[in-house]
């Protein structure tokens, strides 16, 4: 089992954290879709074993409502059909913008995070966006929130997507046919706060637990916390004990 660890964004400066680490989340991605020539520039200034996880423009998963628009400086008419994986070209133009990106990369994992509103009733937009995109050989990571177990494991096995978790909060139904597990730690334990929280190294151990517990070929854990940089750190040490 290969264990990959990163932060969900660069918690440093490029250089310090190229040092440092070897996987990165891509955030920016998700608010707008940089210039193509910034993102070349990213990969030139990466180490050629440096791994760039991208998560997927929000055109594709969160509406035009969303208040995560407004951080995207994207004026919007409101009549956008953006988000919830619908069958519309504001949609599927969102996806080749991401797949654009992550080509440039040569990102092996994509990351699409749908919001809570996106729910069990969605599920056929799901299917005809799966059963529709191009894909060219990437993997999809798909996190869905408050979906039955059940629902995310057969969505997930038909379209071969990766069960993406917080370990912390609940284990994957479905890794992926390459035998890949993605999890973003959002600093949760049970009964902890959430981002502001630092982990303990008690809570390391437990999540060096799960990871062994699964029969998985790679796993990628991108740290989301505020302490993420120096979690991170302490986490990649404990592997090598």
């Amino acid at each position: 089992m290969i264990v990959k660890v990163g932060c969900c964004g660069f918690a440093r400066g490029m250089e310090r954290y190229f040092k440092e680490f070897k996987l990165v989340e891509v955030q920016q991605t998700f608010y707008k879709i940089p210039k193509l020539d910034t993102i070349e520039k990213w990969k030139r200034r990466a180490p050629e074993d440096f791994e760039f996880a991208v998560k997927a423009f929000q055109g594709v998963s969160h509406p035009a409502k969303s208040p995560t628009w407004r951080k995207s400086g994207i004026e919007l008419k409101g009549d956008e059909k953006y988000g919830y994986l619908q069958s519309s070209e504001e949609v599927f133009e969102s996806w080749r913008k991401t797949l654009e990106v992550c080509k440039i990369l040569d990102t092996k994992v994509c990351i699409i995070q749908l919001p809570k509103t996106f729910n069990e009733e969605m599920k056929e937009n799901a299917e005809n966006f799966f059963s529709k995109i191009e894909r060219d050989g990437l993997n999809i990571a798909i996190e869905l929130r408050g979906w039955k177990d059940e629902s995310i494991r057969e969505l997930c096995e038909k379209f071969d997507l990766i069960d993406c978790r917080d370990p912390f909060s609940s284990m994957p139904t479905f890794l992926s046919s390459k035998g890949i597990a993605y999890f973003r730690l959002h600093g949760s334990p049970p009964g902890k706060k959430m981002y502001s929280y630092k982990y303990t190294n008690d809570d390391l151990m437990e999540l060096k637990r799960k990871i062994e517990s699964i029969d998985a070929k790679e796993v990628y854990v991108l740290f989301n916390n505020v302490y993420m940089f120096e979690d991170a750190k302490r986490f990649m040490k404990l592997l090598e004990v």
